[in-house]
């Protein structure tokens, strides 16, 4: 049996006096939905802070597709193909859709500042690689539906809009490995519904794998192939969506925040 797509092994980090997350360990399978549940401040966003390098592990190890990438920057996990979103949105409001979305494509990107002022025109090298990569970004904004606010400014579009427009992005990375943090945190029902179909599609048409954080309970147990249960920094249980719900430590973690898991 080869070895698994993505593994954590023994995480934990500090911060000060407060250990924010305490031996956490599992894997990963290529082709999966992995969600990562628990109450606020369980640890979760520490988590994918780590996976993506904006912190370094105190202990333990990161290995995606057999490399250790705990002690690297976040732009060559990016290289990688590790890609994520972020709970707060994380968008330029006075560009558009289509320049907000262009922008992840700048890891793929080969013109440098120089090269770039002195080649002019849409036949120059700039120009040409400029060309692809807007075409790039156009498949993205219609596979996502985002035509009609191709050209528009995010700062005026509706929040469920700019939550889809911050996936695009990330997708514009061409990643492997999506990490989604809280996709659906201050949704309507009709936008949950219509984020959890983007997210099965990503997951069936372009074959990205998926580590999801969220809250609704309902959309984790519906679209997940297991789940992760994190409380205070420390693993709870892993299991399927069923073996989950029905453990006494996810209920117990879960009360006054669920009233149902």
């Amino acid at each position: 049996m080869g070895a698994p797509f993505f593994r954590v092994d023994h995480l934990s980090i500090s911060f000060g006096g407060i250990k924010a997350l305490q031996d956490i360990g599992f894997t990963m399978n290529k082709g999966e939905i992995f969600s990562v549940i628990g109450p606020n401040g369980a640890g979760k966003t520490t988590l994918f802070n780590c996976i993506s390098g904006l912190y370094q592990p105190d202990q333990g190890s990161i290995r995606f597709k057999e490399t250790a990438i705990e002690n690297k920057k976040p732009d060559a996990i990016a290289r990688m193909g590790i890609a994520r979103t972020f709970q707060n949105i994380e968008l330029f409001s006075h560009m558009n859709t289509m320049e907000n979305i262009l922008l992840g494509r700048h890891i793929h990107m080969k013109t440098g500042l120089f090269r770039g002022m002195v080649m002019w025109g849409k036949s120059s090298f700039a120009g040409r690689e400029e060309t692809r990569h807007r075409e790039r970004v156009e498949r993205i904004i219609d596979f996502l539906e985002l035509q009609n606010v191709r050209d528009t400014f995010v700062g005026g579009l509706p929040y469920g809009t700019q939550k889809l427009i911050e996936l695009g992005r990330a997708l514009a990375l061409e990643p492997e490995l999506l990490l989604l943090d809280e996709p659906c945190a201050g949704m309507n029902s009709e936008e949950k519904q219509d984020m959890i179909f983007w997210i099965k599609d990503i997951q069936d048409d372009l074959g990205v794998s998926i580590l999801l954080i969220e809250h609704d309970m309902k959309m984790v147990m519906d679209i997940s192939t297991r789940v992760l249960a994190i409380n205070f920094g420390k693993q709870v249980t892993l299991g399927t969506p069923e073996q989950v719900q029905q453990n006494t430590e996810v209920l117990k973690a879960y009360i006054g925040e669920e009233k149902q898991v």
